[in-house]
């Protein structure tokens, strides 16, 4: 089971008046905390918000790009997480060392990571001139629900939204996935009890993935008569190279780098998204100094 491929799937339900996500992120999850040395509890948040950004990048076009902060008053810190319309997805956490005592379900106590006080912050790069901001109070900590929130509060759609990682007793990630369920104008009260009746009755994300089921698998629990319209891969991938860090470290200016190249002799800039470390030499700041401005 571990060796399936993170995979997302797109369909409606009810002639096209319920648009649905579903995903897999095992793999995501298994190489962002393998990046980032994430404990236990600090995997399930970075985990259920990168599984979010990945279905929410789905619902964008082209070059789009969503960028996803969670800033609660937990230990963890912020959680960032970016993804795109091609199933690209990145993300870090603050604090990657936090792992909390289970919380009174015997779960993974996120809540207790994130806090419960606090925003989630959203921004869309559609291509225009201003990217589209959103932001919504932190209602619970747990991510699903702050989700469901941001939703109906700033998209003015009804949605439900589960996220779950499960870590194993050896601290690897089991499995991870999570589904976008969104009603759209002209469902009837009885099809919306329905649906509220199959997503309560319906076990949890890691439940159902843990049996083995598929993306399409899972929403047809809720939606039995989803038909899926496509699918596509789920891969971690940053965007940081050698090239862009030195853009960055021109655009310092020229009092700062000579301040570090007097000071220090080199530098080491490290990506917050995939903790790769990138160096340079005194040669090589020299050569960057006589780019900037």
């Amino acid at each position: 089971m571990q060796n399936k491929k993170d995979r997302l799937v797109r369909g409606t339900a009810l002639d096209g008046r319920v648009r649905a996500f579903a995903v897999r992120t095992t793999e995501l999850t298994t190489e962002l905390q393998r990046r980032h040395d994430t404990y236990p509890t600090a995997t399930a948040a970075l985990g259920r918000t990168v599984t979010a950004a990945a279905m929410m990048g789905a619902m964008l076009k082209g070059r789009e790009m969503i960028n996803i902060q969670v800033k609660g008053n937990g230990p963890i810190g912020q959680i960032v997480a970016e993804a795109n319309a091609q199933g690209e997805v990145r993300g870090y956490v603050q604090n990657p060392h936090v792992h909390l005592p289970s919380n009174s379900l015997g779960k993974l106590d996120v809540a207790g990571a994130v806090g419960t006080e606090g925003f989630i912050h959203v921004i869309k790069d559609l291509g225009l001139k201003e990217p589209y901001r959103g932001s919504v109070p932190i209602v619970s900590g747990e991510l699903g629900e702050d989700f469901t929130y941001y939703f109906a509060v700033s998209e003015q759609t009804n949605s439900a939204v589960g996220l779950g990682v499960l870590v194993d007793t050896d601290n690897s990630v089991k499995v991870a996935g999570g589904f976008i369920i969104q009603l759209l104008p002209g469902l009837s009260d009885e099809e919306i009890t329905e649906i509220e009746k199959n997503l309560n009755s319906t076990p949890s994300v890691t439940a159902l993935l843990d049996q083995g089921m598929e993306p399409e698998e899972m929403l047809r629990q809720i939606l039995p008569d989803t038909e899926v319209l496509d699918e596509m891969a789920i891969t971690f991938k940053c965007h940081c190279s050698r090239e862009r860090v030195e853009q960055t470290l021109v655009s310092l200016g020229r009092h700062e780098l000579e301040q570090i190249i007097e000071e220090d002799g080199k530098a080491e800039v490290v990506c917050h998204f995939c903790n790769e470390a990138y160096s340079f030499d005194k040669n090589e700041l020299l050569e960057i100094l006589n780019q900037a401005k």
